[in-house]
């Protein structure tokens, strides 16, 4: 019988994932055929046997207490992870396998295999209510292959044939703002902006982080997240811009203030039974708003990813517009 060939794409990170050692099964639905297997392994580093119990590994840690000789230490031992993501639909010819590596993508393929990956960590996060497990980037890879093996070894992160793929698409969304902009002026604004936060020059803006976590629940494909996120972040930045009274931004605040109904509409939709707000409670039955999708049933059907996206948009442009013309130092 001839060998039947899993194709994969692999990732190394120079620190452990969150999730135990082992095979993971993503399925789109209850009972349906699994989508991916993501299999996550634990190496180079010593390893002793886990007190949650057999099979889970953790890092070999200094005795405490030990004294330490004079001089610079010694680096310690730093896991690495690899995480193999593998397609369960086996290909029979090795020549089909190399026709798909021949036609990959590295940035397409490598993203969306990286967005199952992100998918289990985003779960593990919840399972485990840990708010530090967090998802990775293609950029911070150690290295990403992709190839194809028998079955038995690619669910062990092994090969019968891989290709090292480079990364060249920067670190997603933000990279792509920075070529855009381009200029060595741009390149320094965050350190100029760090500088300004460490030394107490500056501080920063609530709706700053709640952007951030708009924009990578957004990336994620998390959209209920996101638009609640958003609305928070737009409450925060209305009020915080203002108070700067900059005139330079006054056109900016002018539109996030008219896209804020629109947001607001966008995070009631994400709370599918959600209550009236109390401020409109006397007002009557609320009529459904224009920037709500709504099923056949009248009711909500979630959030609309192209108006969430928008507003989004116009709020990082209005936060970059806010450092544009760098910092003053004093």
């Amino acid at each position: 019988m001839p060998a039947r060939l899993f194709l994969f794409l692999q990732f190394e990170f120079p620190w452990e994932l969150g999730p135990p050692d082992g095979r993971y099964l993503l399925r789109s639905g209850a009972g349906a055929e699994p989508e991916r297997v993501v299999v996550l392994g634990t190496l180079g580093a010593a390893r002793r046997a886990s007190a949650r119990g057999p099979g889970l590994p953790i890092l070999r840690r200094s005795r405490p207490g030990r004294v330490l000789a004079g001089g610079p230490p010694e680096p310690a031992p730093v896991a690495t992870t690899r995480a193999t993501i593998v397609d369960p639909i086996s290909l029979s010819a090795e020549r089909q396998a190399q026709a798909w590596l021949e036609e990959l993508d590295t940035e397409r393929d490598a993203s969306a295999a990286l967005a199952v990956l992100n998918r289990v960590l985003s779960f593990h996060r919840i399972a485990s209510a840990d708010p530090y497990i967090h998802e990775v980037s293609p950029v911070q890879a150690l290295v990403i292959r992709a190839g194809w093996g028998e079955g038995e070894q690619v669910a062990d992160g092994r090969w019968l044939h891989a290709r090292e793929l480079p990364w060249t698409g920067g670190t997603g969304r933000s990279a792509g703002v920075r070529r855009r902009r381009g200029d060595r002026s741009a390149a320094l604004r965050p350190q100029e902006r760090l500088a300004e936060l460490l030394g107490a020059r500056g501080a920063a803006l609530l709706c700053e982080d709640l952007v951030l976590r708009a924009r990578l629940d957004l990336d994620h494909g998390r959209m209920a997240h996101a638009a609640i996120e958003l609305d928070a972040a737009y409450a925060a930045a209305l009020g915080e811009l203002r108070a700067e009274r900059r005139e330079d931004l006054a056109i900016r605040i002018d539109e996030l203030d008219k896209l804020r109904p629109g947001v607001a509409a966008q995070a009631r939709a994400a709370l599918p039974g959600a209550e009236p707000s109390a401020e409109k409670a006397d007002a009557g039955p609320i009529e459904p708003s224009a920037d709500t999708e709504r099923g056949a049933d009248g009711a909500a059907a979630g959030p609309q990813e192209e108006i969430v996206r928008h507003a989004l948009e116009r709020l990082e442009a209005a936060l970059r517009a806010r450092t544009a013309t760098g910092f003053r130092l004093r």
